[in-house]
């Protein structure tokens, strides 16, 4: 499979909610994982970890509501350590599931960033978390089995203010 360059990746990316029920190839998630593992962090703590849910009954427990979510073969829950950063900790996994679909994209495949916020007790009682980490999202991964356009977006001029909040660039 070839690599797309760095621009195509995060310009293509989309949040896909139909997979095909195609295997993800382990070496596949390895590479995702490995990317999330080299994302840097605050005071490089790593205060994250990350669920890796393939069998299909724990994957319709995760996904709740959003029965989507279970048809991709793969679920990754991402988790945060607010002791090994308390600051930091929320910023840091956003920073390594972002690396995680990134690099899901560049291979091809499709993930879906789902916040469970909500469901914080409910999935660490699926996966048997320690009470003193804090559930941060989860993502299904998959080949999908839609292709979705570019969604619009704003322009620099709507979102970059120089030198201060509302300056233009000299």
């Amino acid at each position: 499979m070839a690599l797309l360059e760095f621009e195509d990746v995060i310009s293509s990316r989309r949040s896909i909610r139909k997979y095909k029920g195609t295997p993800v190839p382990r070496e596949s998630v390895l590479k995702v994982l490995e990317a999330a593992r080299v994302a840097p962090s605050a005071m490089h703590r790593q205060p994250w970890h990350f669920v890796v849910a393939e069998d299909e009954e724990t994957r319709v427990k995760l996904a709740g509501r959003q029965k989507w979510v279970a048809e991709a073969p793969v679920v990754i829950v991402f988790l945060a350590d607010p002791i090994a950063s308390p600051n930091w900790c929320l910023n840091d996994v956003g920073i390594s599931g972002e690396h995680i679909v990134l690099a899901a994209r560049d291979l091809g495949l499709g993930t879906c960033w789902c916040g469970s916020t909500k469901r914080d007790a409910e999935i660490k009682e699926i996966l048997g978390i320690p009470d003193e980490l804090k559930v941060i999202a989860l993502t299904p991964l998959g080949e999908p089995d839609e292709d979705k356009a570019p969604k619009e977006r704003k322009s620099l001029d709507e979102i970059v203010s120089w030198g201060k909040y509302g300056g233009k660039p000299s």
